[in-house]
């Protein structure tokens, strides 16, 4: 596979979105509306109408008639996918040999197999071209507490806490898309706090709450482990029916650091009992400006010719979520810590 060379961006970068349901369109009215140096040009969804109708939103923005056809565009420069995962290898292999960066909402792919195919695909192309949404590294909060364990403010981490709270789910969102899903996005967090992958995980079944679907263990906990030692929980509870909530708890030689307590910034507990920390001024969506943030700084890369944004995750971290996310559904049924199995990076 080899990607053809692509001619000078315009000064505003013309994005095709794949997908334009409740994310895609989301994206579509974030990059009009809200970002800088960008327009979306050409939007495709398999209900046409769904298309239409976002299009309309979008001043100048056209409707393909299929996402080969967008990614081939002339009018497109760059390629955002929110279309369900397990179109997402084939899609962002497109883009990668149409030469176009790539704004892959997660997951990157289904399987490990297929995480991987994009992995190569940007081997042979001779550089990164996707850029993967995991867009917590883009929060805030997340920032702080990357920075802050970095520059060793906590010393020696061992443990990590997390908590995936949402108030309800869809018909049909079992136990699988509750790994795939929802435990992804804590998967990815945890390399990208501790810069090291997770070798072995366990799934653990509570009894189900009140509101859980059919197939599906509500609430889950999972437990990783790294190859250095330090475990990390998950637990997840999608249908509380009281609201969504993320937080993640950073165990410390030297502190304990919280984020995610509908506060302004992280809070930390350091020794000796000292606390610092902020109350938002009001509430709004959790993510909104982590999501503002991801795609402003994948606009710049595209505008500057580096592609992909500095904190984005990339295609290797995604093939480390999906083989980190194929063992914990092993473990569904295994009952006990199942390794994860990689291959080498290319």
């Amino acid at each position: 596979m080899t990607s053809t060379a692509r001619s000078e961006i315009p000064p505003d970068v013309r994005v095709g979105v794949i997908g334009v349901g409740q994310m895609g369109a989301d994206h579509v009215a974030r990059i009009t509306e809200r970002i800088k140096g960008a327009r979306v040009s050409v939007v495709d969804d398999y209900v046409r109408e769904t298309a239409e109708k976002v299009a309309a939103g979008a001043p100048g923005c056209r409707v393909a008639d299929s996402w080969q056809e967008l990614i081939a565009a002339d009018d497109v420069d760059a390629v955002l996918i929110a279309s369900p995962g397990r179109f997402h290898r084939e899609q962002a292999t497109a883009g990668i040999d149409a030469g176009k960066p790539v704004l892959c909402e997660k997951p990157l792919a289904m399987t490990p197999e297929d995480a991987y195919a994009v992995v190569e695909a940007e081997k042979q192309a001779g550089g990164a071209y996707v850029s993967l949404g995991f867009m917590r590294r883009f929060d805030r909060e997340y920032a702080e507490l990357k920075d802050a364990l970095d520059a060793g403010e906590l010393g020696e981490i061992s443990v990590i806490n997390c908590k995936h709270r949402n108030a309800h789910t869809l018909p049909g969102f079992d136990d699988t898309m509750m790994v795939h899903d929802s435990a992804v996005h804590e998967i990815d967090a945890i390399s990208y706090f501790l810069g090291e992958a997770v070798t072995e995980v366990q799934t653990v079944l509570p009894v189900p709450g009140p509101r859980a679907d059919d197939g599906q263990h509500d609430p889950m906990i999972l437990m990783f482990r790294t190859a250095s030692g330090r475990i990390i929980t998950d637990e997840l509870y999608v249908n509380t029916d009281s609201g969504y909530e993320v937080r993640t708890e950073v165990l410390g030689s030297a502190g304990i650091a919280t984020i995610g307590m509908g506060i302004d910034r992280v809070t930390t507990q350091l020794s000796g009992g000292s606390w610092s920390g902020a109350i938002h001024p009001d509430f709004r969506p959790r993510f909104i400006d982590a999501y503002d943030a991801e795609v402003q700084a994948w606009v710049a890369a595209v505008a500057d010719g580096s592609r992909v944004a500095r904190r984005s995750a990339t295609t290797w971290d995604g093939y480390l979520a999906a083989a980190t996310c194929a063992a914990a559904e092993e473990s569904l049924t295994a009952g006990r810590f199942v390794p994860v199995t990689t291959r080498p990076r290319p």
